[in-house]
């Protein structure tokens, strides 16, 4: 067995998550507790009982999203047995600063400090330059990168997410979302309109990123102790002085998650397992991993479903 751990990004969020964790075990507990300690606001109210609008705002939902991920690898590492040890982490957009955490690269009380202040810069940019995301389904990066160059409007719309190899996310302006939205649809695709108000990985967050990278130059970063596949690149990296500059610039970049997946699966990753709320990145390993390919794909976000995953975990 090769074992790929992955984390969900923005939009896994569920009000409660995390929470029957965080009631069996004082560590997971004193995970949640140090978060909150790193905020300005209620995260564990907030994230227990809502309301859901409160907990989508980016400036809360980063680190939420975030210490649910962090709970979740404590109680997966808590029960494999010693033997077992992940051969490599990613994760999805912000799921990457828990990939990074599960390997090494961050402490757990770094990691929270990075998300919350990336998701108060990367909202204060969305309140300067308000714009949105839309999912299109049914077309190839090709056909869907033609219509966001031919796009001539004075607004701003690209490729932020390369999920699988027919679904893709555009993020920009409303004028440029609308105007490649009703081209793709003259070629089949479908659009699903995202709800979210910052354009994420769009040229409408720029802003945040010298100032991010700031914060980022003040937190310590190890050499991962085991491989990370990065969201800019698709590729690995070990030295931690690019690794900083790739997730300084990530708020921009295109998430090459398509790409990222089909790595692993080239260099013998057998078993990806999704550590945190919902189903989100299984759904998508649907539609990247060959038709007859011989690899587990897991999930698991409360105690049950975690002990389901381990009975199908090949452990021995």
């Amino acid at each position: 067995m090769k074992l790929a751990v992955l984390f969900p990004g923005q939009g896994s969020q569920y009000l409660g998550m995390g929470s029957e964790f965080i009631a069996s075990s004082t560590e997971c507990e004193a995970i949640m507790g140090m978060a909150a300690s790193v905020c300005d606001f209620p995260l564990a109210k907030i994230i227990a009982e809502g309301p859901m609008e409160e907990l989508t705002r980016a400036a809360v939902l980063q680190p939420a999203i975030t210490v649910t991920n962090l709970i979740c690898l404590k109680a997966l590492q808590d029960a494999l047995p010693e033997s077992v040890e992940a051969s490599c982490y990613a994760g999805h957009s912000l799921g990457e600063f828990s990939a990074l955490c599960g390997a090494g690269v961050l402490s757990v009380a770094d990691t929270i400090q990075l998300v919350e202040r990336r998701g108060y810069l990367m909202g204060r940019e969305g309140d300067r330059r308000p714009g949105g995301m839309r999912a299109i389904l049914g077309l190839d990066i090709a056909d869907i990168e033609e219509a966001v160059n031919s796009y001539r409007g004075t607004g701003d719309v690209t490729v932020a997410n390369y999920n699988t190899p027919q679904q893709i996310v555009i993020s920009g302006s409303t004028d440029g979302l609308d105007w490649v939205s009703a081209a793709v649809e003259e070629q089949g695709a479908k659009v699903i309109v995202l709800n979210v108000s910052v354009a994420n990985h769009s040229p409408l967050v720029e802003g945040a990123v010298d100032d991010f990278n700031k914060v980022i130059d003040s937190v310590h970063f190890e050499t991962p102790r085991s491989t990370v596949y990065f969201n800019v690149t698709a590729e690995q990296e070990d030295d931690p002085s690019r690794i900083r500059q790739m997730m300084a610039r990530q708020i921009v970049s295109r998430v090459r998650w398509y790409e990222i997946i089909s790595a692993m699966l080239a260099d013998g990753v057998d078993t990806f397992v999704e550590v945190g709320p919902k189903t989100v990145l299984k759904g998508m390993m649907r539609k990247i991993v060959p038709k007859g390919a011989n690899v587990t794909t897991l999930q698991f976000d409360t105690p049950e479903s975690l002990h389901l995953c381990l009975e199908k975990l090949d452990l021995r």
